[in-house]
């Protein structure tokens, strides 16, 4: 079992010391567990309170890792080659250079939503309309057809729904729209938290507390809420003009995901770049993003365009052949 140094390096690390080996460890002061890279003993930090005295955010529940390393690399290695046919040259010769499993915290949302909404509602009918034309020998014809058309009105109403289990980021380091790529994550399968499961796997605190990630979530809630307004909207078509949404009944919980991280460097263009990819820790979801080679999507882009030209050229000499 670690304990913690009395001392810190400085204001972003923390010492900690190995119970089985004595070997001291620097950690990433977010960061609350970790493996001694001299016996390969887990650690699971305690740390009840943070520098100003506040009491740390525990983790209600967890999701544990399905994914094993192996298959995690096997899927990035897929993903960069259907990735690489417009990215930079350099990329073929990336090397991955750390493959690290981690918890990262996340805030669950859960709320009720009652919205006011203005819409318009669109009622199709057919109606039908004559009309003149000129037949091929040059004689005019009057003919009918029958013409569907759409009669808008006015709808104001209310609308009550649940908003159940939005995820997002409660780290700093990883953004909401980068978690999101590697969505969705299976919630049936969060247990309650047991230091246990994150023994020898790195682990990272909530950087983002409850207020952010409350205020996070409402936004994304807003965006589920409009479009179930639009799904209950009656009439053949609708077009929903406004809404004002108010959230009660509100719950947050704090739930560590499991995640793999790659990062590979490559050069381009005389410097070293990063390229991160990330990979759904029980889903197998790969994401990440390619940077792109503009002079071989224009090369692309004008070898599909003489390729058409060449077939319409084909096509045309093979008419005058028949001709």
């Amino acid at each position: 079992m670690a304990s913690i140094s009395t001392r810190a390096p400085d204001a972003n690390t923390l010492e900690i010391q190995c119970g089985d080996c004595g070997a001291t460890l620097t950690l990433p002061k977010t960061q609350f567990a970790a493996v001694c890279p001299y016996c390969a003993s887990p650690s699971v930090v305690d740390r009840p309170v943070t520098d100003g005295g506040a009491r740390r955010e525990a983790p209600d529940f967890i999701l544990g890792f399905h994914v094993p390393t192996e298959e995690a690399e096997r899927r990035v290695a897929n993903w960069l080659s259907r990735g690489r046919l417009f990215a930079p040259s350099a990329i073929k010769a990336a090397k991955v250079t750390s493959t690290r499993g981690i918890y990262l915290p996340a805030w669950i949302f859960s709320a009720v939503a009652r919205s006011r909404f203005r819409a318009s509602i669109g009622e199709n009918y057919t109606t039908t309309e004559t009309y003149t034309t000129t037949d091929s020998k040059g004689k005019t014809q009057v003919r009918t057809r029958t013409v569907t058309k759409t009669e808008w009105r006015k709808l104001a109403g209310e609308h009550a729904c649940y908003v159940n289990d939005l995820v997002v980021t409660a780290s700093s380091g990883l953004g909401n729209a980068e978690l999101e790529t590697i969505e969705p994550f299976d919630l049936g399968a969060l247990r309650r938290y047991d230091p246990a499961v994150v023994s020898g796997w790195a682990a990272e605190e909530a950087t983002l507390d409850r207020g952010a990630g409350d205020a996070a979530a409402r936004d994304e809630g807003m965006q589920a809420v409009k479009a179930k307004i639009s799904r209950f909207l009656p009439g053949d078509s609708s077009r929903l003009e406004s809404f004002e949404t108010d959230f009660s009944e509100e719950n947050t919980d704090l739930v560590l995901l499991p995640i793999w991280v790659f990062a590979a460097r490559y050069m381009n263009g005389g410097e070293e770049h990063t390229l991160r990819v990330l990979v759904n820790g029980q889903t197998g979801e790969v994401q990440g993003v390619l940077p792109r080679s503009w002079i071989k999507i224009a090369a692309f882009s004008i070898g599909v365009i003489a390729l058409v030209a060449v077939v319409v050229l084909v096509i045309v000499a093979a008419a005058g052949g028949f001709a």
